[in-house]
Parts: C-alpha cells; structure tokens; sequence
C-alpha cells in the first residue's frame, strides 16, 4: 500500500509538472525572445522533479523497513482485518518531505505565473507604442497634404500656379538656357535686372554671391540626373515616405522664399527644383483639387494665420534688434553730437559756420538769408586745429569722432525735426547780436530750447563792433579781452551784463564761459565774432567739453537706426534726391527705406550715398564721395527711385528684411497721420499747401496768428485736384477760394483750370510775402462785393420827423429830422410801422447845414430827401403819415445778410441791437 502511495504522489508530482508544462503560452509573435527564458524554466524543473523523486525513494525504503516487522507480527496471527491494514499510511518524515515538495512546486507555479503576467504587459506597451506612432506619423502625413494643399490655393491665388504641361515647357526653356550659357553665351538670371548701356556699373558683392549659389545648386542638380534609374526602385512604402520628405523640404523653401524674395523667383536652380517638386505634388494630389471648393474658408483661415505669425515673428525680430543695439552701447563709442545753431535773423548764425568752414555759403544766399536748412560734418581734426589756441585743450582726450552742425532758417524747422517724439538736436548755439541784445525770434528760439529741455550754449556774436576792438583770431578769447583798452573792456562788461539781465528776465541763469560758477545751472556765453573769426576756437571747444561730460550718455553710438529727413530736392545728373540727418546706426548702399510720401509711405532701394567733403555744406552743389556705408551721425544725400513725392521732416526706417516693410510703412503712414491729425481744419478757408512738413505747420501756425481759416491742407505740388477742391469755396465764401502755395511748383494745367474756374493760386517762398499778396486780394475782394451789394444791405435807423422843418410834402418829400437810434445813409428804404408798414419812399439826399453828408448817426439833426419807390405811387405828408409818427427803415432777410457778411465793421453794438429789434417788428425769420 505505501508503494501505491508513493507511485500515487509521484504521478500526481509529474502530473502537475506536465500540467505546468501544458499550460505555458506559445505566441508566434514572442517565440524567438522567450525561447531562452523556457529552457531556463525547463532545467530548473527537472532539478525539482529529481528532488521529488529522491523524496519518493526515502519513503519507500521507510515503508519497506515498517512492513517486514509487520508481516513478522503477521504470521503469528491467523487473520488480518483489512480496515487496519487500510488505515496504515506514510510515516511523518515522509508526509513532511511530500508537503515541502508541494511547497516548493506551488511557489515555482507561482514564480512562472508572475513572469508570463510581466512578459504580457511588455507586450500589450509596445503594441500600443507602436499605434500611438502610427498614428502620429498618419496625423503628419494629413497635415502635409493640408499644407500642400494650401500652398497650391495661394499659388493659385498669386496667379503663379503651373500645369503640369507648364512646368515640363519651363523645364524646356530652362534646359535651353542651361545649353546657351553652357556655350558661352551671356544669358542674364530670372529676374536680375541688366544696366542701360552707358552707364557705370557697380559690382555687387550679394549678387556675385547669389550667382556662385546658382552654380552649385546646379551642378549638383546635374549630378543627380547622370544617376541610373535603377537606384531609385524601393518599396512602395519607403517611396511615400521618401516623397514626403522631399515635398517638406521644398515647401518649407518655397515659404522662406516667399518671405525673402519678390514674386517671381531670383535664381535657376532653385525654380527648376520648385517645379520638379511642385510637378510631383500636382500629380500625387489630384483627388485633393476636386474638393478646393469647399476648404476656401478654412484656406483664407490658413492665410491670416500664417500672415499673423510672420508679422509676429518679424515683430520679435526687430525688438531682439533693439534690446540687443541698447545692450551693445559703450560709453568709449560715441557718435558726433548734432548742433543746432539758433538765432535771430542777422545775427550772424550762417557766417559763423563759414568762419568754421572757411566757405563762403552766406555770400551765396538770397538776400544773404539762409532759406533751407544746412548740415555740414566737422571732422575732429579741423575742430582740433580751429581750437589749438585754446588754453589746456590740446591736452584733453576727445572721444567724439567730429560735430554735425545743422544751420537753420529759424526756428520753425528746429521745432519740426522730429526723431521719435524728442528733438533731432543734441546741443544748440543760440548766436546773440551783443550790439543789440535778445530779440524776438531769439526769445522763441530760447522757449523752443527750454520746451525740449535741449542743453545749449550762448554765442555773443559781433564782439568785433565794440568800440576801439583789436582783433586776433589766433589768441584766446579771454586773453583777449584782457589785451582790449580800459573803454572797450567796459563796453563789454556793460553789453554782457544786459544779456545777462534779459536772460534772467526770461528765467535763465547765464554768465562768461571763464566766469561760470556752475556749468550745470549757468549758461556759458562766449564772446565771437564770426567776421574776424575772435572766439571761434572757444566755441568749439566749450561744445566739444560740454558734449563729452554732460551728454556722454545721450551719444553712446547704437546700431539702431535713427535718421530724419531734411529736405527733398532735384539734382541733376542724380535726379531726386532727399537730404537726411543720421543720427543713429548705419546705412547701406541697397538698404531698402520706408519714408512718408505725399501719397502714402514709399518703399525704394537707396541706389547710392553721397557724402559732401569733410567741411562742406550739404546743401550747396560740389563733388560728393560715394561711400558703400555711412555710419552715424552724418548729413547724407540718398538718391533712390520714387523720391518725388516723399516729404521731408520725419523719420526714415530701413527694412531688413522682406516681412518687416509691412510693419514699417504702418509705422511711417501713422507717424505722418499723427502729425497731419495735430492740425484742426475748419468748414470754411483757404487751402494750403506746402513743401515740407515743417514749412506747412510754420505757414499754419502764421495763419492762425493772423485769423485766417484754412479748410484743406497737403503737402507737395499744386496740381489739378487740389484747383478742384478749392474752387468748392465758390459756393460757400469766395474770398477763400484760394491756394496758398509756399515753396511748392503749380503744374500747368492746375493753373489753368483755376485761371477758369476762378481759384486764386498765390505762391512765393517767404511767408510774409505770401500773407501780404492774400490780404491785399482779400481787401479787394471785399471792396468790390461791398460795391455789388451797397444797394441790398440796409443799415437800421429809427427816424423822428422835426414838425417845424417841413420843406416838401410830396414828390419829393424834404423834412428835417432828428435820428432817434440807429445809422441812416442814403439807400435807406423808411417806412412807418404805426400806418401798416406803409414805404414812403428811399432816402436820396442827407444834407447838414447845406452841405450833403453820407450818412447820419444816432443824435444827429439832418436834412433829408425822400423820393418816392419806384413804381409806387407818391407818398403825401400829413396824409399817409405825419411828424407824430416814427420813421424806421426797411430791413429784409437778404439785407441782414448782406450787412453781416460785408458791413459788419459799418455797424456798432447799439445798430446791430436795433437790426434786432426791427427784425422781430418786421417778423423776419
């Protein structure tokens, strides 16, 4: 019976270990990873089963030893109960090697389980892996066919879409031309533009770049052709893929040549790999055109968004521009301060800069008035050599690179040149005629200064008239003065005290540069005299100190563009140039620029920079240098296309790039509206117009000082539109339908057809001039309308008759009268209320003392003589009317109007107060 349990425990051991063996997975997908990990399992099982099977044999040998000594018992017995014999079963060390067996086979079942459980979630992770990048990879296959898709759309859009038979007769003509050049023969690019012949041509180092790119690209597109066909056979799988990488590659080139080139494409290498690829994604996509249709929102979605984003990133671009030129600055760089000279008329502001210059620009000037604005670069070394007899200035270290020096007119164009809402001006001379002290345009130009908070310094010009005055330009100023007899030293003293005195009434502090107690709080004067050249060196030096302590700051040189135009002129031989002021950065030969333009922002290339000669004036005509940059600050000459209608005294920007011309022609059109906004237009006035910006707010602010109203305004050329919207003023007042026309050209036909419409065009280039020819037409104009309309306007009066001076009753009638209120002059139409407004007739005659007078105020004793109105039967006194009853005039709407409009200086407070009274006896509305 023990055998029998042994062998039982045994085949239920196997058993489980077959059953074990029985039930482990067998996945086709797995079967090469976990081969190894079963063989494992597999030795580690036959181990246990010889453990068990060792067991088995111990408790059989016990069994064998138990049973002989029973059978021992048994044969003394006779009879076995075999309840008893069934009863006997394995002894406790056999019973506790089977449930240690079932132990360690219960944990081995356990350990296996876990492993199979483990193996699975790796399994069921991949897989979902591997969807989760399916997926991916289908979402970005959408998203190309979607941008393709868009690409085609906007292509379409442009009018720069291909046929596939279009691109194959592109690709033909390209090949040819490829063949041509290959000959030899000189076949100009796709879009490069070729000089006329004659012309000097410049080389161009972008476009030699440009040209070496072309070639390779080429050259390495050729090299790909020469390979077999049979390479390119793969897997249909591998050749999607392949595609849409290509289709990626050439439409994020397409976009960024989008961005950085004009329509139609720069180079030949690159519009034949453009079409191949296009070619390839018109033929892959033709289900996709069938459905355009429909996806037109969500394409015009597509477009603004994609507008937006480049817009942004430009925007990002030119602020990391900025933050990055405001991180650059040094305080050992410094640009060349502007210096803005400021004074009366006469006061010698030009002369002073022809001394400086050694030029004779003032010689050259109408009247010897500078009539537009100068700019002239002074070098460091003629400052330096001017300035050599300057006690201690040798020894001082000058960090700035030379002085910009702007002469103006006056301050009219200081106060309009604007460089990003502050003044185009670092340092200001304001020149003072010693001889006669502040005048008032030095007054304005002081309020000027003071209102911009511009540090500047006083130049007492015109010591040279002092009485009994040693020149000596070669000595300093101070010592100078000193070497001058007792007389003059007081004259001086005298003189400079009362400046003194009148810029302390204009509350500023001031005194001689060498007796300055305080530079901070005191401004220096300097003694000068522009005909001698006493003092100059001084002046220049003083600058040159002042701007490199106290401005250090504000002349730190920074990459960020700062430039104002000037003035816009023709040259000949350059054509339309315009004059800036470069502040800041540096400008390029080629640069795209953005300037105001009369009809809306314009957008040219600067095709070259003309600097004047160090110490030459801008303005006047001399041979120019052509750098390929200039760096600021400097007052260049740009000439460029398109410049005829730009407008001078705002800010010129450069584009960079391609994607920031948009942001800068806003930035420019709302600059120019901002400023035009400034000005308030009335219903009714004149129309103005004006050369510059400056020079039209000048003229306005002078208008309004003189109570002129103006209607319309704009800047430029008068040319038939602006005839068309004066003559408006026709209908409305005539006397404003006029064209102020200051420093600006009439085009023929504007001037005839105002000659024919009836507009009057007055142009000249001084203000006062152009203000004294509209107020003498104007005066004209009212007197011969006053003429026309002496007969309808009725001035009021109130009459009451003199009993005892009846001289005529009838035809006509002739009465003495005393004028109760009121004005009565002959014309006047009386009638008498208290009779039912009855007309008695016109006054034709008013006589005082036998003499005949005009009219007749209120308290006076005159004459009159009625005659009766025409086609109205005579009127009798003492019949129709009598001296009880008062005699007023005969007013009407049309004669109120009439003396409002041309006799309202005739009348007094107490006349208009009588019009009044009539008008509500009358009842007239």
């Amino acid at each position: 019976m023990t055998k029998k349990n042994a062998k039982k425990a045994k085949d239920e051991s196997d058993g489980l270990a077959t059953v074990e063996s029985d039930s482990q997975p067998a996945e086709d997908l797995f079967e090469e990873e976990n081969s190894e990990k079963k063989k494992k399992k597999k030795k580690k099982k036959g181990k246990d089963d010889e453990q068990a099977n060792e067991g088995v044999e111990q408790a059989e040998e016990l069994d064998e030893d138990q049973d002989d000594k029973k059978n021992k018992k048994a044969k003394k017995k006779e009879k076995v109960d075999p309840k008893k014999e069934k009863k006997g079963g394995p002894g406790k060390k056999a019973l506790a090697a089977m449930q240690e067996t079932l132990r360690k086979i219960r944990e081995e079942e356990e350990r296996i389980r876990r492993e199979e459980e483990e193996a699975e979630r790796k399994a069921e992770e991949e897989e979902r892996i591997r969807l989760e990048q399916e997926q991916k990879e289908q979402e970005k296959r959408e998203l190309k066919k979607q941008r393709e898709k868009e690409k085609r759309d906007r292509l379409k859009a442009e009018g720069k879409f291909l046929t596939p038979k279009q691109r194959a007769q592109q690709a033909r003509s390209q090949a040819s031309l490829e063949i041509l050049r290959a000959q030899g023969i000189d076949v100009p690019l796709i879009g490069e533009k070729r000089p006329r012949a004659g012309t000097r041509v410049r080389t161009n180092k972008q476009q030699q770049a440009v040209v070496q790119a072309d070639e390779s690209l080429t050259s390495e597109e050729n090299k790909v052709e020469q390979k077999p066909e049979d390479e390119t056979e793969v897997l249909v799988e591998e050749e999607e893929e392949v595609k849409d990488s290509w289709d990626v590659d050439s439409s994020s080139e397409e976009e960024v040549e989008e961005v950085s080139a004009p329509a139609v494409t720069t180079t030949a290498g690159t519009t034949y790999s453009k079409s191949k690829s296009e070619s390839e994604d018109t033929e892959n996509s033709s289900e996709e055109d069938e459905s355009e249709d429909s996806d037109d929102s969500e394409n015009e979605e597509g477009k603004k968004t994609d507008a937006l984003s480049r817009r942004e990133k430009a925007l990002y671009r030119i602020q990391k521009r900025r933050d990055e030129a405001e991180k650059n600055k040094d305080p050992e760089v410094l640009r060349a301060p502007v210096v803005c000279v400021l004074g009366h008329v006469d006061t010698g502001k030009t002369k002073i800069l022809d001394k400086l210059r050694r030029t004779h620009v003032q010689d050259g000037e109408a009247g010897g008035i500078t009539q537009q604005i100068g700019a002239t670069n002074v070098p460091i070394e003629a400052i330096r050599e001017q300035s050599k007899m300057v006690i201690g200035f040798q020894d001082m270290k000058l960090k700035i690179p030379g002085l910009l020096i702007i002469d103006t007119p006056g301050h009219e164009s200081f106060s309009n040149l604007r460089s990003r809402g502050s003044s185009l001006c670092d340092i200001a001379i304001l020149v003072v005629d010693i001889m006669h002290g502040l005048e008032p345009q030095t007054i304005e130009s002081l309020n000027l200064l003071k209102a911009k908070k511009t540090p500047f310094v006083v130049a007492l010009n015109k010591i040279d008239r002092l009485y009994d005055w040693i020149s000596n330009p070669k000595k300093d100023v101070k010592d100078l003065i000193k070497m001058q007899g007792k007389n003059t030293q007081l004259e001086f003293q005298d003189r400079a005290k009362l400046v003194i005195t009148q810029l302390a009434e204009q509350s500023m502090n001031a005194a001689v540069y060498y007796e300055n107690p305080d530079p901070r709080s005191y401004v220096s004067m300097v003694p000068t005299s522009a005909a001698t050249g006493d003092g100059m060196g001084n002046l220049m030096a003083l600058i040159v100190e002042l701007t490199q302590t106290a401005l250090a700051k504000r002349l730190m040189y920074t990459d960020e563009l700062q430039a104002t135009v000037l003035e816009v002129k023709a040259i000949p031989g350059y054509g339309t140039t315009v004059d800036i002021i470069l502040i800041n950065g540096t400008l390029h030969e080629s640069d795209t620029i953005v300037l105001a333009g009369t009809d809306g922002p314009i957008v040219t290339q600067i095709r070259s920079l003309l600097l004047p000669q160090p110490m030459k004036e801008l303005r006047v005509k001399n041979t120019y240098t052509e750098p390929k940059e200039v760096r600021a600050a400097q007052g260049v000459k740009i000439t460029a296309k398109d410049l005829e209608k730009a407008i001078a005294g705002l800010n010129l920007l450069v584009a960079f790039h391609p994607d920031e011309v948009e942001i800068c022609k806003e930035e420019v059109a709302h600059e120019l509206k901002s400023a035009l906004g400034r000005i308030k237009l009335q219903d009714r006035g004149v129309y103005v117009q004006a050369s510059t910006l400056g020079s039209l707010e000048a003229l306005l602010e002078f208008l309004k000082t003189s109570e002129i109203p103006y209607a319309n305004i704009r800047i430029g050329p008068v040319v038939k539109k602006d005839v068309m919207k004066a003559s408006t003023m026709l209908e409305h007042n005539a006397q404003y339908a006029v064209i102020l026309a200051f420093d600006v050209k009439i085009e023929r036909d504007a001037q005839e057809m105002a000659d024919s419409v009836g507009v009057k065009i007055f142009q000249a280039d001084i203000i006062y001039h152009l203000f004294d020819s509209f107020m003498k037409y104007r005066d004209e104009l009212k007197a011969k309308k006053r003429e026309e309309f002496k007969d309808v306007a009725v001035f009021p009066c109130k009459l009451r008759i003199l009993p005892q001076f009846i001289f005529n009753t009838r035809d006509p009638i002739v009465v003495g009268v005393v004028v109760e209120n009121g004005i009565v002059k002959e014309g006047t139409p009386l009638c008498v209320p208290t009779k039912e407004f009855v007309c008695i007739g016109i006054v034709t005659n008013i006589e005082v003392n036998h003499k005949a007078i005009e009219s007749a105020r209120k308290g006076q004793e005159v004459c009159i003589k009625i005659s009766p109105t025409p086609g109205d039967s005579p009127k009798l006194y003492g019949r129709h009317f009598d001296h009880t009853d008062l005699l007023v005039s005969k007013i009407s709407r049309e004669s109120i109007d009439a003396c409002k409009e041309y006799f309202r200086d005739d009348l007094q407070k107490p006349d208009w107060q009588l019009m009044v009274e009539l008008k509500k006896l009358f009842q007239i509305l």
